[in-house]
């Protein structure tokens, strides 16, 4: 616990969800965490733990280029000044994404979801991977088995599928450096995030031209459903906040780990060709509910 508190700790995304739930983990462990949010009452209600290892950093909104290096700034000046720990990890968990045929996708909101998860994130890096390189630290991205191509859900998988390729290249451009990318796979996780992507989707069903929402509808019903069925098997967040927990303790973590509902399938497609897994999914899209 007491070598825990002498590594500081900065994680993207902890209003709720996954991020939520590792930050008060991590800070439970010993850990100095630094956890960022959009919006101050969302700070308040961090604070409300009363943990004094615990500090949220607002705002931090990750498409606001600005905001992430006034707070990287500020970051690099505590831990100049010894008023932090020495920076070991940065966790990257903010993101959310709509569920949409690609044809009728919010097409703000996709490049919002592209700058959240691609861009902003390369930018916080890049102020603060001199601190990273001192500690020999780790870079966690936390992302969905991407490589299916599953319908409607292309807001959230393309990033993904990105960020698979970004973990991987970081790994051999910081390897000599000693600095780690480690990317968590996460499958099914209870969170409200697919419980506010569902509202999303209903209200975007109503603003869609009736000609284009004929094409769709019975085929995003079918989505609805499915998930209905999926919602009742997802994982806790807490389970991916303890395998975060292995990931920066571990003394030589693997590359890529994998926790959640379904994500043990997304590990296992990713080893077969992509021909088997196109057909796959095809099959899958024809079977009935």
């Amino acid at each position: 616990m007491n070598d825990n508190r002498l590594k500081t700790v900065l994680i993207t995304g902890t209003s709720s969800g996954i991020g939520h739930a590792t930050a008060l983990h991590l800070a439970r462990q010993g850990f100095t965490v630094l956890a960022t949010v959009r919006k101050q009452a969302d700070a308040d209600y961090l604070n409300g733990y009363h943990l004094s290892n615990l500090s949220p950093l607002c705002p931090l909104d990750l498409i606001h280029p600005e905001q992430i290096k006034e707070i990287a700034a500020q970051v690099k000046q505590k831990i100049t000044n010894s008023d932090l720990p020495p920076l070991h990890a940065i966790i990257n968990i903010a993101g959310g994404g709509q569920i949409a045929p690609i044809e009728l996708m919010n097409i703000d909101a996709y490049r919002q979801e592209l700058e959240k998860r691609l861009v902003g994130p390369i930018i916080l890096l890049q102020e603060l991977l001199p601190l990273l390189r001192s500690t020999h630290g780790r870079v966690v991205w936390i992302a969905t088995p991407a490589l299916l191509p599953v319908p409607y859900i292309s807001d959230i998988h393309a990033p993904d599928f990105a960020i698979n390729y970004l973990a991987r290249t970081l790994n051999l451009e910081l390897l000599p450096d000693g600095i780690r990318n480690i990317l968590v796979r996460c499958g099914g996780i209870n969170t409200s995030s697919p419980e506010h992507t569902e509202k999303q989707l209903d209200r975007m069903m109503n603003q869609w031209p009736e000609e284009r929402l004929r094409i769709y509808r019975d085929r995003l019903l079918k989505l609805h459903n499915e998930f209905s069925k999926f919602n009742t098997r997802r994982t806790e967040p807490e389970k991916v906040a303890q395998t975060i927990e292995k990931v920066l303790l571990t003394k030589h973590p693997h590359t890529r780990y994998q926790v959640g509902y379904m994500s043990g399938f997304g590990a296992l497609a990713e080893k077969l060709p992509q021909s088997w897994v196109d057909l796959l999914m095809k099959w899958r899209e024809q079977k009935p509910v």
